[in-house]
This record gives structure tokens, sequence and C-alpha cells, in this order.
């Protein structure tokens, strides 16, 4: 398994920099797993000052942004010819206030991920995560240091899905309710809420008990809200299925979500995908078999 690799210049900055609290946390992960990480230029040389992920070879040196290192990282997850060329997603560690996390080829670098069903990770909290998940795939046992994601009775998830992936976000909904029902609290904007509770008034859930809390829709400012509540750390989690291929109005609202889950990079996790929540999902259920 592969995946691009890149930092904005605040998290490689210092010793305590985003970069390097994952690599500190997950490095045994990452070594277990043989994951290949393509790192664009400024963030490998970052891990080679800093003394990490020493010796380890499957990391890769691309060159910097300037230079075109995301652009490689963008075609790759799209995928070129030979299986050395393709990526299965990225990290891609947001400063929401740099320039370049809007530049075009970041831009496309996350919509490239989602287009393909593949892992976007763009917080230290996503990151983590999704090493856990995939260690957990691999037959490793649950990391404890790990647990404070699994820790769903006391988390808040969002759940958001524009209007061609509702579909979806009902069917995950439905296949996995009994883990989604775990959380303390699940939000989600109008119609998907509106829809995720009949769901659950049908499999027996209370009918006087949303079983979702519903923000307004998007277009609304629902967005906006729940992006209010990962600021003020009572929203760890959301599921959020774009659909990459239609221009939204709201635009900026959706955006403004996204900017909330990387300020809060070590609290907020967040899946863009069906393919990527399904896989999530179905780790969540086996670890907590292993930790029973």
């Amino acid at each position: 398994m592969r995946l691009g690799l890149a930092a904005n210049k605040l998290h490689h900055a210092n010793e305590n920099a985003a970069l390097f609290r994952w690599l500190r946390a997950c490095e045994t992960g990452i070594r277990e797993l043989r994951l290949g990480l393509h790192a664009v230029g400024r963030t490998h040389d970052a891990i080679a000052a800093a003394g990490m992920l020493r010796g380890y070879e499957p990391l890769k040196r691309y060159p910097y942004g300037r230079d075109g290192g995301l652009m490689k990282l963008v075609a790759e997850v799209v995928g070129l010819e030979g299986a050395e060329r393709n990526l299965d997603g990225a990290i891609y560690f947001i400063d929401p206030v740099d320039p370049s996390s809007v530049f075009p080829e970041a831009t496309a670098l996350k919509r490239q991920c989602v287009i393909h069903g593949k892992p976007f990770l763009s917080t230290v909290a996503s990151a983590r995560d999704w090493i856990e998940m995939e260690r957990i795939h691999a037959g490793f046992a649950p990391d404890p240091g790990a647990d404070g994601f699994h820790a769903f009775e006391a988390q808040t998830l969002a759940l958001i899905a524009h209007d061609a992936m509702k579909p979806r976000m009902l069917e995950f909904a439905d296949t996995h309710f009994d883990l989604l029902s775990r959380f303390q609290r699940r939000v989600a904007t109008g119609t998907t809420g509106q829809r995720l509770n009949e769901l659950a008034w049908s499999r027996g859930w209370p009918a006087d008990k949303p079983w979702a809390v519903r923000y307004h829709s998007g277009p609304m400012g629902g967005d906006a809200q729940i992006a209010d509540l990962v600021l003020e750390g009572r929203c760890q989690r959301a599921i959020f299925f774009e659909d990459p291929h239609v221009a939204r109005q709201h635009e900026a609202d959706i955006q403004l979500l996204e900017r909330a889950v990387t300020t809060v990079t070590d609290q907020a996790v967040c899946s863009t995908s069906p393919l990527v929540a399904q896989r999530w999902a179905e780790a969540a259920k086996r670890r907590a078999r292993l930790r029973e």
C-alpha cells in the first residue's frame, strides 16, 4: 500500500509540528504495515532532518511542490502505467490559512481521492485513525494508544451527504446502524438528517426521539453550524459523502467545514467517501470484538 504525503510549512516547522506528532504516534504501525510513503520534497527533507523513519526504504522522495511534486501525487492517485506509479490515497496535513492549501494541485488531490474512493487524510487525527484501521484489517492487535479514537460513547458523529450521495449514506447507515448508534450523539444537515431519522424509526428507534439531531440544510448554513461544533471540540468525527462532479452554490460553506476540521487537526477525524467509511466501519467493529 502506498500513500502520497505532504504537509504545509506550519506542520513541519518544529519538533512538535503535526507531521512529527503523527510519526511519533504511528511509526510502529507504519513499519508493521510496510506502508509506502511518497513524500513531496520539503516534507521528505523535514522527516530526514528530524531523524525519523531512519532507514525506512518505503519512504520515497518526490520533487518540491514548486517543481511539480504535488501534481505528481495527483496523477498517481488517478493511476499511471505500472503499479509503482499508483497511490492508494494521500495524507496532506493542511494549514487552513496557508495559501498553497487552495492551489489547484491541492484541491485536485482531494477531489481525485474522493472520485476514486481513496482516503484523503488532512488531519493528524484522521491519519492516526487510518493507520489503526489498516492495522486491524492486517490482523495486528489493537494499539491502546488509539483507544481514544474508538471511545464512540463519548463522541459526536456528523453525517453529511450531498444530494446524489444521500442514497449511499442511507445504505451505509442501515448496514452499520448498531455501530453508529454507539455514538453519544449524531448530527446531520437538514434532508440527510430527516431521512436518517426515518430509517432509525423504521428500525425500532423510539419514535419520539431523533436518532440524528438535524441542523439546517447545507445551502441554508448547516455545514457552517456543524463547523462550529467541530471548532468547539463538540464533534469528533465527520462522515461526509461528497459529490465531486456537481458545482454547488454553497461551496464556500462546504470548504468552511473542511477548514474547521483541519484547524483542530488533532481532534477531528473525517471520512470523505463511502468506500473509506465502509472500511472504517468494518475495522471499528472488528476492533471492538478484539477489545472485549
